[in-house]
Formats: structure tokens, sequence, C-alpha cells
């Protein structure tokens, strides 16, 4: 399955860049994640719960990140074990743009499952694969800039507390 897609990110190339490299902001990103640990340079080590079709699974994995050049585009790659409910591995090749409202961020994105999983079908399967990474992207943006709306704002920083924290953060720390 292949997919592509783009964001157009309400910051600036170097805080978006540290935030692909953050493991809290990718933690926030995955769906269904439950733990995300480690580092950009060594990997990431995670565990993730998912519900597709009728199979719900924990799977247990790593993410890569590699093909690093700073400021401009990366390879970010994960692989997963769920048991008996099989396997899932992915790739997403993402590069920064400065444009004037601050960072396109473009993607693509190969993914794969095997096991029970896959005998879900490809329409199942396809379906997943493109909320996930929607679902990825959309939070990973929100995480960095905070909510669309911004009469959302006090609402949604009172419920979750977490939406745009990583700009803040970046912000407070300059």
């Amino acid at each position: 399955m292949h997919m592509t897609g783009t964001r157009e990110i309400r910051a600036d190339r170097q805080t978006v860049w540290a935030a692909l490299l953050d493991a809290e902001v990718l933690r926030a990103s995955v769906p269904g994640c439950q733990e995300l640990d480690g580092c950009a340079e060594e990997g990431f080590h995670a565990t993730v719960t998912q519900k597709v079709g009728p199979v719900k699974a924990t799977f247990k994995g790593t993410v890569t990140l590699s093909e690093m050049t700073e400021l401009e585009s990366l390879h970010l790659a994960g692989e997963g074990k769920g048991g008996a409910a099989g396997f899932a591995k992915g790739g997403a090749d993402v590069t920064l743009e400065e444009i004037p409202e601050g960072t396109r961020l473009t993607y693509e994105v190969d993914a794969k499952v095997g096991g029970k999983l896959a005998q879900l079908g490809s329409r199942v399967i396809d379906g997943f694969a493109k909320k996930m990474a929607d679902q990825f992207f959309e939070r990973f943006q929100e995480a960095v800039e905070g909510p669309s709306d911004p009469e959302e704002a006090p609402e949604a920083e009172a419920t979750e507390g977490r939406k745009g924290w990583f700009k803040r953060l970046v912000k407070r720390e300059a």
C-alpha cells in the first residue's frame, strides 16, 4: 500500500524538524501508542494497540529514523509484531519545505501487513493504513502548532493539555 500527503504546519522548519526527532511528539502522534521510548539516533521502541476490522492486537516493535538531511528530509520506518494477529511494517519519506505560512511537510508512506491481518483483504487494510497515516500527521501537526480554530484552544488545552505543547516548549527554551 502506497499513499502520499501534504501538511502545511504553522511553525518554522527548525521547530518541525525537532518535533520529528522527539519521542514525546512521536508518542502523541502514533494512534493507539501505549509506550514509546528511545532516541532518534538509536531508534525508538514502541507498544501500539490497534483494532483492524474484527482483529484487535497489541504490537511491539521499533521505529527508526534514517537518511536524515537536517531540516530537509528523513525516512521514518516502523515494524511491529502482534502475536497471532500478524505483523505490520511500513515507512515514510518525509520532506520539509519552507513556505510563507511556515513549513510544508510532504510524506510518502508504504505499509505492509501479514498474518491474520492480511486475511482481512486489501480493501480493509488499505483503508486502515490511510486512516493511520492521516491520523499520525494530523496529530503531529496539532502537537506542533495547536488547534486550527483559535476558539478551540482554551477548551482543547483544558481537556487534553497537549495541543501545540511542543511549539510552546521550543519558544520557552529559545
